[in-house]
Protein backbone atom coordinates (compact mmCIF):
# COMPACT_ATOMS: atom_id res chain seq x y z
CA UNK A 1 0.00 0.00 0.00
CA UNK A 2 1.08 3.88 -1.43
CA UNK A 3 0.59 6.57 1.08
CA UNK A 4 -1.95 7.89 -1.27
CA UNK A 5 -3.85 5.03 -1.21
CA UNK A 6 -3.35 4.53 2.34
CA UNK A 7 -5.14 8.23 2.85
CA UNK A 8 -7.74 7.45 -0.17
CA UNK A 9 -8.68 4.34 2.11
CA UNK A 10 -8.89 5.89 5.78
CA UNK A 11 -11.00 8.95 4.08
CA UNK A 12 -13.58 6.73 2.37
CA UNK A 13 -13.92 3.89 5.35
CA UNK A 14 -14.33 7.49 7.80
CA UNK A 15 -17.20 9.26 5.80
CA UNK A 16 -19.20 6.11 5.10
CA UNK A 17 -18.93 5.29 8.59
CA UNK A 18 -20.06 9.22 9.41
CA UNK A 19 -22.99 8.93 7.31
CA UNK A 20 -24.46 5.36 8.12
CA UNK A 21 -22.68 4.61 11.69
CA UNK A 22 -23.85 8.47 12.73
CA UNK A 23 -27.38 8.35 11.92
CA UNK A 24 -28.09 4.77 13.34
CA UNK A 25 -26.30 6.32 16.32
CA UNK A 26 -28.97 9.54 16.00
CA UNK A 27 -31.45 7.27 15.47
CA UNK A 28 -31.17 5.37 18.82
CA UNK A 29 -30.57 8.47 20.75
CA UNK A 30 -34.05 9.98 19.42
CA UNK A 31 -32.38 12.97 18.00
CA UNK A 32 -34.03 13.46 14.71
CA UNK A 33 -37.72 13.92 15.87
CA UNK A 34 -39.79 16.98 16.22
CA UNK A 35 -39.33 16.76 20.30
CA UNK A 36 -35.75 16.72 20.02
CA UNK A 37 -35.31 19.92 17.32
CA UNK A 38 -37.55 21.87 20.06
CA UNK A 39 -35.86 20.86 23.23
CA UNK A 40 -33.96 23.68 25.07
CA UNK A 41 -30.12 22.74 25.91
CA UNK A 42 -27.98 23.34 29.03
CA UNK A 43 -26.45 26.26 26.91
CA UNK A 44 -30.03 28.01 26.85
CA UNK A 45 -31.66 26.81 30.05
CA UNK A 46 -28.57 27.71 32.25
CA UNK A 47 -26.75 30.10 30.55
CA UNK A 48 -24.05 31.83 32.90
CA UNK A 49 -21.08 32.96 30.35
CA UNK A 50 -18.52 31.15 32.38
CA UNK A 51 -19.22 27.46 31.89
CA UNK A 52 -22.48 27.41 30.16
CA UNK A 53 -22.16 29.20 26.75
CA UNK A 54 -23.65 27.98 23.22
CA UNK A 55 -21.97 28.10 20.62
CA UNK A 56 -22.58 27.19 16.82
CA UNK A 57 -21.78 23.65 15.64
CA UNK A 58 -19.01 24.95 13.93
CA UNK A 59 -17.60 26.81 16.79
CA UNK A 60 -17.55 24.17 18.78
CA UNK A 61 -16.38 21.85 16.56
CA UNK A 62 -13.08 22.92 16.26
CA UNK A 63 -13.06 23.47 19.78
CA UNK A 64 -14.23 20.22 21.07
CA UNK A 65 -11.41 18.37 18.30
CA UNK A 66 -8.63 20.22 19.49
CA UNK A 67 -9.52 19.65 23.63
CA UNK A 68 -10.45 15.64 22.95
CA UNK A 69 -6.65 15.50 20.40
CA UNK A 70 -3.95 17.04 22.14
CA UNK A 71 -1.18 14.82 21.98
CA UNK A 72 -2.94 11.13 22.07
CA UNK A 73 -3.53 10.90 18.29
CA UNK A 74 0.29 11.53 17.66
CA UNK A 75 2.05 10.28 20.30
CA UNK A 76 0.33 7.06 21.09
CA UNK A 77 -0.06 6.36 17.22
CA UNK A 78 4.07 6.84 16.46
CA UNK A 79 4.51 4.89 19.64
CA UNK A 80 2.66 1.80 18.52
CA UNK A 81 3.66 2.04 14.59
CA UNK A 82 7.68 2.10 16.00
CA UNK A 83 6.57 -0.79 18.64
CA UNK A 84 4.52 -2.88 16.46
CA UNK A 85 4.01 -1.43 12.42
CA UNK A 86 1.84 0.52 11.01
CA UNK A 87 -0.54 -1.61 9.53
CA UNK A 88 -2.11 -3.20 13.19
CA UNK A 89 -1.92 0.54 14.98
CA UNK A 90 -3.88 1.51 11.36
CA UNK A 91 -6.37 -1.25 12.16
CA UNK A 92 -6.77 -0.56 15.49
CA UNK A 93 -7.25 3.57 14.84
CA UNK A 94 -10.01 2.65 12.27
CA UNK A 95 -12.12 0.05 13.77
CA UNK A 96 -11.98 1.47 17.48
CA UNK A 97 -12.97 5.07 16.17
CA UNK A 98 -16.00 3.81 14.41
CA UNK A 99 -17.60 1.10 16.47
CA UNK A 100 -15.90 1.57 20.36
CA UNK A 101 -14.62 5.88 19.83
CA UNK A 102 -17.20 7.14 18.50
CA UNK A 103 -19.96 5.33 19.84
CA UNK A 104 -18.65 6.05 23.32
CA UNK A 105 -18.69 10.08 22.36
CA UNK A 106 -21.61 10.39 20.92
CA UNK A 107 -23.71 8.83 23.78
CA UNK A 108 -22.10 10.41 26.77
CA UNK A 109 -22.29 14.04 25.12
CA UNK A 110 -26.24 13.14 24.37
CA UNK A 111 -26.37 11.79 27.85
CA UNK A 112 -24.86 14.75 29.16
CA UNK A 113 -26.69 17.14 27.52
CA UNK A 114 -30.17 15.20 28.74
CA UNK A 115 -29.24 15.34 32.33
CA UNK A 116 -28.68 19.85 32.45
CA UNK A 117 -25.06 19.24 31.58
CA UNK A 118 -24.10 17.37 33.95
CA UNK A 119 -21.08 14.97 33.95
CA UNK A 120 -20.79 11.22 32.99
CA UNK A 121 -20.71 10.46 36.84
CA UNK A 122 -23.88 12.35 37.65
CA UNK A 123 -25.63 10.20 34.94
CA UNK A 124 -23.77 7.08 36.93
CA UNK A 125 -25.60 8.73 39.84
CA UNK A 126 -28.86 8.60 38.46
CA UNK A 127 -28.80 5.19 36.73
CA UNK A 128 -27.08 3.01 39.10
CA UNK A 129 -26.39 4.18 42.54
CA UNK A 130 -24.65 7.09 44.79
CA UNK A 131 -21.68 4.54 45.35
CA UNK A 132 -21.02 4.32 41.58
CA UNK A 133 -20.87 8.11 41.66
CA UNK A 134 -18.25 8.44 44.32
CA UNK A 135 -16.17 5.62 43.05
CA UNK A 136 -16.29 7.03 39.84
CA UNK A 137 -16.02 10.32 40.61
CA UNK A 138 -12.46 9.44 42.12
CA UNK A 139 -11.70 7.58 39.23
CA UNK A 140 -11.54 10.01 37.17
CA UNK A 141 -10.35 12.64 39.28
CA UNK A 142 -7.10 10.46 39.45
CA UNK A 143 -7.07 9.39 35.96
CA UNK A 144 -7.22 13.67 35.17
CA UNK A 145 -4.49 14.31 37.39
CA UNK A 146 -1.35 12.37 35.56
CA UNK A 147 -2.68 13.12 32.33
CA UNK A 148 -2.00 16.84 33.50
CA UNK A 149 1.30 15.51 34.61
CA UNK A 150 2.35 13.78 31.52
CA UNK A 151 1.23 16.79 28.94
CA UNK A 152 2.60 19.17 30.74
CA UNK A 153 5.75 17.25 30.76
CA UNK A 154 5.57 16.68 27.29
CA UNK A 155 5.34 20.34 26.84
CA UNK A 156 8.05 21.54 28.95
CA UNK A 157 9.86 18.94 26.58
CA UNK A 158 9.32 20.34 23.40
CA UNK A 159 10.22 23.55 24.62
CA UNK A 160 13.55 22.68 25.99
CA UNK A 161 14.52 20.03 23.27
CA UNK A 162 16.46 21.08 19.72
CA UNK A 163 16.81 18.87 17.12
CA UNK A 164 17.32 18.63 13.22
CA UNK A 165 14.40 19.42 11.18
CA UNK A 166 14.34 17.53 7.88
CA UNK A 167 16.31 19.15 5.80
CA UNK A 168 19.16 18.79 8.61
CA UNK A 169 18.39 22.36 10.07
CA UNK A 170 17.94 23.43 13.88
CA UNK A 171 14.44 23.45 15.24
CA UNK A 172 15.46 25.05 18.71
CA UNK A 173 12.49 24.33 21.76
CA UNK A 174 12.60 27.94 22.48
CA UNK A 175 11.18 29.24 19.31
CA UNK A 176 8.28 26.86 19.92
CA UNK A 177 8.23 28.37 23.16
CA UNK A 178 8.02 31.37 22.20
CA UNK A 179 5.08 30.88 19.15
CA UNK A 180 3.06 29.83 22.09
CA UNK A 181 3.25 32.06 24.06
CA UNK A 182 2.26 34.79 20.87
CA UNK A 183 -0.44 32.06 20.63
CA UNK A 184 -1.78 32.42 24.13
CA UNK A 185 -2.18 36.32 23.70
CA UNK A 186 -3.27 36.08 20.30
CA UNK A 187 -6.27 33.96 21.99
CA UNK A 188 -7.04 36.02 25.02
CA UNK A 189 -7.14 39.29 22.51
CA UNK A 190 -9.24 37.56 20.37
CA UNK A 191 -11.47 36.37 23.00
CA UNK A 192 -11.87 39.76 24.86
CA UNK A 193 -12.28 41.58 21.02
CA UNK A 194 -15.15 39.07 20.59
CA UNK A 195 -16.76 39.99 23.46
CA UNK A 196 -15.70 44.23 23.82
CA UNK A 197 -17.09 44.97 19.74
CA UNK A 198 -19.53 41.59 18.80
CA UNK A 199 -16.99 41.23 16.57
CA UNK A 200 -18.24 38.22 15.08
CA UNK A 201 -16.73 34.16 14.71
CA UNK A 202 -15.85 34.34 11.33
CA UNK A 203 -14.23 37.80 10.60
CA UNK A 204 -12.53 37.44 14.22
CA UNK A 205 -10.85 34.53 12.83
CA UNK A 206 -9.67 35.84 9.20
CA UNK A 207 -7.73 38.62 11.73
CA UNK A 208 -6.12 36.32 14.39
CA UNK A 209 -5.61 33.14 12.01
CA UNK A 210 -3.04 35.19 10.30
CA UNK A 211 -1.44 36.56 13.13
CA UNK A 212 -0.97 33.66 14.57
CA UNK A 213 1.12 32.14 11.80
CA UNK A 214 3.16 35.45 12.30
CA UNK A 215 3.89 34.19 15.33
CA UNK A 216 5.36 31.07 13.94
CA UNK A 217 7.26 32.91 12.04
CA UNK A 218 8.43 35.12 14.47
CA UNK A 219 9.40 32.12 17.29
CA UNK A 220 12.53 31.47 15.52
CA UNK A 221 13.85 35.33 15.42
CA UNK A 222 13.57 35.70 19.22
CA UNK A 223 13.67 32.62 20.86
CA UNK A 224 13.16 32.58 24.81
CA UNK A 225 15.49 30.37 26.17
CA UNK A 226 14.06 29.70 29.76
CA UNK A 227 17.94 28.15 30.45
CA UNK A 228 19.48 31.35 30.41
CA UNK A 229 17.44 33.15 32.97
CA UNK A 230 18.00 30.62 35.73
CA UNK A 231 20.86 30.01 37.96
CA UNK A 232 23.09 27.20 37.27
CA UNK A 233 22.16 23.66 38.20
CA UNK A 234 18.53 24.28 37.47
CA UNK A 235 16.49 22.40 35.02
CA UNK A 236 14.82 24.31 32.43
CA UNK A 237 12.23 21.53 31.80
CA UNK A 238 11.21 21.32 35.43
CA UNK A 239 11.00 25.06 35.63
CA UNK A 240 8.72 24.63 32.26
CA UNK A 241 6.79 22.33 34.29
CA UNK A 242 5.90 24.78 37.11
CA UNK A 243 5.29 27.73 35.00
CA UNK A 244 2.57 25.56 32.80
CA UNK A 245 0.89 24.39 35.45
CA UNK A 246 0.91 27.48 36.75
CA UNK A 247 -0.65 28.50 33.35
CA UNK A 248 -3.29 25.87 33.89
CA UNK A 249 -4.32 27.28 37.50
CA UNK A 250 -5.41 30.67 35.54
CA UNK A 251 -6.96 29.08 32.53
CA UNK A 252 -9.02 26.48 34.19
CA UNK A 253 -10.64 29.34 36.27
CA UNK A 254 -10.77 32.07 33.37
CA UNK A 255 -14.65 32.84 31.84
CA UNK A 256 -15.36 29.99 28.80
CA UNK A 257 -15.63 33.27 26.32
CA UNK A 258 -12.33 34.80 27.20
CA UNK A 259 -9.55 31.98 26.60
CA UNK A 260 -11.17 28.25 26.29
CA UNK A 261 -13.56 29.30 22.95
CA UNK A 262 -11.03 30.94 21.23
CA UNK A 263 -8.18 29.38 21.89
CA UNK A 264 -10.17 26.15 21.05
CA UNK A 265 -11.13 27.67 18.11
CA UNK A 266 -7.51 28.75 17.29
CA UNK A 267 -6.23 25.05 17.92
CA UNK A 268 -8.87 23.46 16.04
CA UNK A 269 -8.02 25.33 12.60
CA UNK A 270 -4.35 24.32 12.97
CA UNK A 271 -5.97 20.63 13.25
CA UNK A 272 -7.85 21.17 10.19
CA UNK A 273 -4.47 23.06 8.22
CA UNK A 274 -2.34 20.03 9.22
CA UNK A 275 -5.09 17.64 7.85
CA UNK A 276 -5.63 19.37 4.70
CA UNK A 277 -1.64 19.91 4.18
CA UNK A 278 -0.90 16.32 5.15
CA UNK A 279 -3.45 15.35 2.70
CA UNK A 280 -1.76 17.69 -0.12
CA UNK A 281 1.41 16.79 1.08
CA UNK A 282 1.32 13.16 0.92
CA UNK A 283 -0.80 13.15 -2.81
CA UNK A 284 1.66 15.38 -4.05
CA UNK A 285 4.80 13.86 -3.49
CA UNK A 286 3.66 10.37 -3.50
CA UNK A 287 2.15 10.69 -6.88
CA UNK A 288 5.53 12.15 -7.71
CA UNK A 289 7.21 9.74 -6.35
CA UNK A 290 9.32 11.78 -3.44
CA UNK A 291 6.96 10.22 -0.65
CA UNK A 292 7.62 6.81 -0.43
CA UNK A 293 6.39 3.91 2.11
CA UNK A 294 9.50 2.80 3.82
CA UNK A 295 8.84 1.49 7.40
CA UNK A 296 7.38 -2.31 8.32
CA UNK A 297 3.69 -2.80 7.95
CA UNK A 298 4.99 -5.69 11.39
CA UNK A 299 7.20 -5.82 13.82
CA UNK A 300 9.35 -8.39 15.57
CA UNK A 301 7.20 -7.72 18.21
CA UNK A 302 5.38 -11.00 20.29
CA UNK A 303 2.02 -10.92 20.26
CA UNK A 304 1.32 -11.80 23.63
CA UNK A 305 4.91 -12.04 24.99
CA UNK A 306 7.59 -9.18 24.81
CA UNK A 307 10.54 -9.56 22.57
CA UNK A 308 13.79 -7.71 23.77
CA UNK A 309 12.62 -4.16 24.41
CA UNK A 310 9.12 -4.60 22.33
CA UNK A 311 6.08 -5.18 24.56
CA UNK A 312 3.36 -7.79 23.26
CA UNK A 313 1.50 -6.16 20.70
CA UNK A 314 -1.39 -7.46 23.08
CA UNK A 315 -3.00 -5.65 25.31
CA UNK A 316 -0.65 -3.22 24.85
CA UNK A 317 -1.48 -1.99 21.18
CA UNK A 318 -4.94 -1.14 22.63
CA UNK A 319 -3.78 1.48 25.64
CA UNK A 320 -1.14 2.73 23.44
CA UNK A 321 -3.28 4.65 21.27
CA UNK A 322 -5.98 5.84 23.20
CA UNK A 323 -7.05 9.24 21.15
CA UNK A 324 -7.76 8.05 17.85
CA UNK A 325 -9.28 4.79 18.62
CA UNK A 326 -11.11 5.22 21.74
CA UNK A 327 -10.15 7.28 24.91
CA UNK A 328 -12.46 7.48 28.42
CA UNK A 329 -10.63 11.46 28.36
CA UNK A 330 -13.47 11.76 25.80
CA UNK A 331 -16.08 11.37 28.09
CA UNK A 332 -14.83 13.93 30.29
CA UNK A 333 -14.63 16.65 27.64
CA UNK A 334 -17.54 15.68 26.24
CA UNK A 335 -19.76 15.93 29.24
CA UNK A 336 -17.82 18.54 31.33
CA UNK A 337 -17.32 21.61 29.01
CA UNK A 338 -18.79 20.56 25.51
CA UNK A 339 -22.51 19.45 26.72
CA UNK A 340 -22.21 23.27 28.16
CA UNK A 341 -22.29 24.50 25.16
CA UNK A 342 -24.11 22.18 22.50
CA UNK A 343 -26.57 24.64 21.04
CA UNK A 344 -29.09 21.78 19.45
CA UNK A 345 -29.25 17.93 20.50
CA UNK A 346 -29.09 17.53 16.46
CA UNK A 347 -25.31 18.74 16.49
CA UNK A 348 -24.52 15.95 18.86
CA UNK A 349 -23.67 13.74 15.88
CA UNK A 350 -21.12 16.20 14.01
CA UNK A 351 -19.47 17.62 17.17
CA UNK A 352 -18.84 14.27 18.85
CA UNK A 353 -19.07 11.33 16.77
CA UNK A 354 -17.58 13.59 13.87
CA UNK A 355 -14.95 15.30 15.86
CA UNK A 356 -13.99 11.48 16.81
CA UNK A 357 -13.63 10.64 13.33
CA UNK A 358 -11.62 13.43 12.36
CA UNK A 359 -9.11 12.31 15.04
CA UNK A 360 -9.14 9.25 13.49
CA UNK A 361 -8.31 10.35 9.86
CA UNK A 362 -5.84 12.97 12.36
CA UNK A 363 -3.67 10.00 13.82
CA UNK A 364 -3.65 8.01 10.25
CA UNK A 365 -1.14 11.55 9.61
CA UNK A 366 0.81 10.80 12.34
CA UNK A 367 1.29 6.93 11.18
CA UNK A 368 1.92 8.85 7.63
CA UNK A 369 4.58 10.62 9.38
CA UNK A 370 6.23 7.35 10.72
CA UNK A 371 5.43 5.21 7.53
CA UNK A 372 7.80 7.59 5.63
CA UNK A 373 10.92 6.63 7.71
CA UNK A 374 13.02 3.41 7.06
CA UNK A 375 13.87 3.56 10.51
CA UNK A 376 11.35 5.33 12.74
CA UNK A 377 12.86 6.63 16.05
CA UNK A 378 13.24 9.50 18.31
CA UNK A 379 10.50 11.47 20.11
CA UNK A 380 7.18 11.68 19.28
CA UNK A 381 6.86 14.37 18.58
CA UNK A 382 10.15 15.02 16.89
CA UNK A 383 8.94 12.50 14.31
CA UNK A 384 5.73 13.73 13.82
CA UNK A 385 6.90 17.58 13.12
CA UNK A 386 9.76 16.18 10.55
CA UNK A 387 6.74 14.66 8.89
CA UNK A 388 4.16 16.76 8.81
CA UNK A 389 6.83 19.54 7.86
CA UNK A 390 8.05 17.04 4.80
CA UNK A 391 4.24 16.73 3.88
CA UNK A 392 3.62 20.88 3.88
CA UNK A 393 6.62 21.39 2.25
CA UNK A 394 5.40 19.18 -1.14
CA UNK A 395 2.20 20.71 -0.61
CA UNK A 396 3.19 23.95 -1.11
CA UNK A 397 5.48 22.48 -3.89
CA UNK A 398 8.64 24.26 -2.30
CA UNK A 399 8.01 27.38 -1.85
CA UNK A 400 7.86 26.83 2.19
CA UNK A 401 10.91 26.56 3.32
CA UNK A 402 10.74 22.79 5.55
CA UNK A 403 12.19 25.19 8.67
CA UNK A 404 9.17 27.08 9.01
CA UNK A 405 6.79 24.05 8.50
CA UNK A 406 8.87 22.47 11.22
CA UNK A 407 8.30 25.02 13.64
CA UNK A 408 4.55 25.42 12.71
CA UNK A 409 4.47 21.93 12.91
CA UNK A 410 6.06 21.77 16.86
CA UNK A 411 3.76 24.83 17.44
CA UNK A 412 0.67 22.86 16.65
CA UNK A 413 1.73 19.86 18.99
CA UNK A 414 2.20 22.04 21.82
CA UNK A 415 -1.13 23.88 21.09
CA UNK A 416 -2.99 20.25 20.97
CA UNK A 417 -1.23 19.90 24.53
CA UNK A 418 -2.10 23.66 25.84
CA UNK A 419 -5.75 22.84 24.63
CA UNK A 420 -6.11 19.90 27.23
CA UNK A 421 -3.92 20.92 29.84
CA UNK A 422 -6.29 23.60 30.84
CA UNK A 423 -9.49 21.57 29.63
CA UNK A 424 -8.22 18.49 32.01
CA UNK A 425 -7.53 21.18 35.20
CA UNK A 426 -11.10 22.81 34.36
CA UNK A 427 -12.63 19.39 34.52
CA UNK A 428 -10.77 18.33 37.54
CA UNK A 429 -12.07 21.19 39.87
CA UNK A 430 -16.06 20.26 37.82
CA UNK A 431 -15.21 16.46 39.59
CA UNK A 432 -14.03 17.74 42.69
CA UNK A 433 -16.24 19.89 43.97
CA UNK A 434 -18.95 17.52 42.69
CA UNK A 435 -17.01 14.81 44.44
CA UNK A 436 -17.06 17.23 47.60
CA UNK A 437 -20.59 18.70 47.40
CA UNK A 438 -17.86 22.19 46.96
CA UNK A 439 -19.86 25.38 45.93
CA UNK A 440 -19.03 29.33 45.09
CA UNK A 441 -15.49 31.16 43.77
CA UNK A 442 -13.58 30.51 46.93
CA UNK A 443 -13.67 26.56 46.71
CA UNK A 444 -13.48 26.59 43.09
CA UNK A 445 -9.83 28.01 43.42
CA UNK A 446 -8.84 25.47 46.27
CA UNK A 447 -9.83 22.63 44.49
CA UNK A 448 -8.58 23.93 41.09
CA UNK A 449 -5.06 24.34 43.53
CA UNK A 450 -5.52 20.65 45.02
CA UNK A 451 -6.13 19.12 41.49
CA UNK A 452 -2.44 21.03 40.68
CA UNK A 453 -0.92 19.82 43.88
CA UNK A 454 0.25 16.33 42.79
CA UNK A 455 1.44 16.91 39.37
CA UNK A 456 3.38 20.13 40.92
CA UNK A 457 4.96 17.63 43.06
CA UNK A 458 5.57 14.89 40.18
CA UNK A 459 6.96 18.08 38.41
CA UNK A 460 9.91 18.89 40.30
CA UNK A 461 11.28 14.69 40.96
CA UNK A 462 14.20 14.04 39.05
CA UNK A 463 14.16 11.70 35.50
CA UNK A 464 13.40 7.89 36.46
CA UNK A 465 15.91 5.19 35.48
CA UNK A 466 15.31 2.49 33.88
CA UNK A 467 18.18 0.09 32.76
CA UNK A 468 20.79 2.99 32.87
CA UNK A 469 18.57 5.30 31.01
CA UNK A 470 16.67 8.47 32.12
CA UNK A 471 13.08 8.90 31.06
CA UNK A 472 11.27 11.84 30.83
CA UNK A 473 7.95 11.85 33.01
CA UNK A 474 5.35 11.37 30.09
CA UNK A 475 7.38 8.40 29.04
CA UNK A 476 7.19 7.01 32.76
CA UNK A 477 3.01 7.29 32.94
CA UNK A 478 1.52 7.03 29.33
CA UNK A 479 1.47 3.35 29.82
CA UNK A 480 -0.44 4.37 32.83
CA UNK A 481 -2.29 7.18 30.93
CA UNK A 482 -3.32 4.37 28.42
CA UNK A 483 -4.77 2.13 30.33
CA UNK A 484 -6.49 4.65 32.75
CA UNK A 485 -7.83 5.86 29.64
CA UNK A 486 -9.27 2.54 28.31
CA UNK A 487 -10.79 1.82 31.71
CA UNK A 488 -12.32 4.97 31.79
CA UNK A 489 -14.10 4.60 28.25
CA UNK A 490 -14.75 1.11 29.46
CA UNK A 491 -16.63 2.11 32.89
CA UNK A 492 -18.43 4.93 30.88
CA UNK A 493 -19.31 2.61 28.07
CA UNK A 494 -20.64 0.64 31.31
CA UNK A 495 -22.69 3.29 32.55
CA UNK A 496 -24.22 3.99 29.12
CA UNK A 497 -25.34 1.06 28.61
CA UNK A 498 -27.24 0.77 32.31
CA UNK A 499 -28.71 4.38 31.34
CA UNK A 500 -29.46 3.16 27.61
CA UNK A 501 -31.08 -0.07 28.97
CA UNK A 502 -33.42 1.68 31.24
CA UNK A 503 -34.77 4.26 28.35
CA UNK A 504 -34.91 0.81 26.19
CA UNK A 505 -33.04 2.07 23.55
CA UNK A 506 -29.78 0.47 21.82
CA UNK A 507 -27.92 -1.20 25.18
CA UNK A 508 -26.29 -3.31 22.79
CA UNK A 509 -24.24 -0.71 20.92
CA UNK A 510 -22.48 0.49 23.58
CA UNK A 511 -22.40 -3.44 25.52
CA UNK A 512 -19.59 -5.15 23.71
CA UNK A 513 -17.37 -2.30 23.39
CA UNK A 514 -17.67 -2.27 26.88
CA UNK A 515 -16.76 -5.53 27.76
CA UNK A 516 -13.90 -5.46 25.34
CA UNK A 517 -12.17 -2.08 26.72
CA UNK A 518 -12.61 -3.58 30.41
CA UNK A 519 -10.64 -6.79 29.44
CA UNK A 520 -7.72 -4.55 27.53
CA UNK A 521 -7.48 -2.26 30.14
CA UNK A 522 -7.52 -4.25 32.92
CA UNK A 523 -5.06 -6.43 31.28
CA UNK A 524 -2.42 -3.98 30.89
CA UNK A 525 -2.94 -2.54 34.20
CA UNK A 526 -2.11 -6.44 35.81
CA UNK A 527 0.96 -6.16 33.10
CA UNK A 528 1.99 -3.31 34.68
CA UNK A 529 1.66 -4.42 38.51
CA UNK A 530 3.71 -7.92 37.45
CA UNK A 531 6.49 -5.76 35.33
CA UNK A 532 6.93 -3.60 39.01
CA UNK A 533 7.31 -6.84 41.13
CA UNK A 534 9.49 -8.21 38.46
CA UNK A 535 11.70 -4.60 39.43
CA UNK A 536 11.35 -5.08 43.31
CA UNK A 537 12.43 -9.14 43.16
CA UNK A 538 15.43 -8.23 40.48
CA UNK A 539 17.25 -6.65 43.46
CA UNK A 540 19.77 -4.78 40.99
CA UNK A 541 18.88 -1.32 41.44
CA UNK A 542 15.45 0.14 43.32
CA UNK A 543 12.62 1.16 41.63
CA UNK A 544 12.48 4.72 41.25
CA UNK A 545 9.70 7.09 43.12
CA UNK A 546 7.61 7.22 39.66
CA UNK A 547 7.53 3.69 39.48
CA UNK A 548 6.16 2.81 43.40
CA UNK A 549 3.62 5.85 42.32
CA UNK A 550 2.40 4.39 38.66
CA UNK A 551 2.27 0.90 40.62
CA UNK A 552 0.27 2.34 43.17
CA UNK A 553 -2.05 4.09 41.12
CA UNK A 554 -2.32 1.13 38.48
CA UNK A 555 -3.43 -0.81 41.78
CA UNK A 556 -5.69 1.50 42.91
CA UNK A 557 -7.49 2.05 39.75
CA UNK A 558 -8.32 -2.04 39.29
CA UNK A 559 -9.86 -2.13 42.44
CA UNK A 560 -11.99 0.71 41.70
CA UNK A 561 -13.18 -0.56 38.31
CA UNK A 562 -13.61 -4.19 39.65
CA UNK A 563 -15.82 -2.67 42.52
CA UNK A 564 -17.37 -0.67 39.86
CA UNK A 565 -18.28 -3.39 37.71
CA UNK A 566 -19.85 -5.40 40.88
CA UNK A 567 -22.17 -2.59 41.70
CA UNK A 568 -23.42 -3.04 38.15
CA UNK A 569 -23.79 -6.50 37.75
CA UNK A 570 -25.87 -6.07 41.15
CA UNK A 571 -28.04 -3.59 39.53
CA UNK A 572 -28.28 -5.40 36.33
CA UNK A 573 -29.03 -8.68 38.96
CA UNK A 574 -31.84 -6.08 40.45
CA UNK A 575 -33.07 -5.18 37.12
CA UNK A 576 -33.77 -8.47 36.19
CA UNK A 577 -35.67 -9.83 39.07
CA UNK A 578 -37.88 -6.66 38.93
CA UNK A 579 -38.75 -7.13 35.25
CA UNK A 580 -39.66 -10.90 36.20
CA UNK A 581 -41.71 -9.61 39.11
Amino acid sequence: MNLVLFFAVSALILVVAYRFMGRLLARVAGLSGEDAASEHTPAHTRRDGLDYEPARWSWLLPQHFSAIAAAGPIVGPILAATWFGWLPAWLWIIVGAIFIGGVHDFFTLVASVRHAGKSIAEVVRQHMNGRCHLLFLAFVWVSLIYVIVAFADVTAGAFVASGATADGGEAPGPAVATSSILYLGLALAMGWTMRATKLGEGKAQLIFLPLVLLAIVAGPWMPFDLAAWLPAGWSAASAWNVILLAYCFLAALAPMWLLMQPRGALGGYFLYIITVAGVLGVLVGGLSGQLELQAPAWTDAGLFSANGTLPPMLPILFITIACGACSGFHAIVASGTTSKQLDRLSDARPVAYGAMLLEAFFACISLAAVMILAQPTGRPDAIFANGVATFIHHASFGLLPIQVAHGFALLCFATFVFDTLDACTRLARYVLMELLGWTGTGRALLATGLTLLGPLALALLPPAEVNGQALPLWRVFWGLFGASNQLLAALTLLGLTVWLYRRGRGAWLTLGPAAVMLIVSIWSLVLMLRTHLDRLEAGKAPPAFVHHVEAGVAMLLVVLAVWLVAEALLLARRLRRTQAS
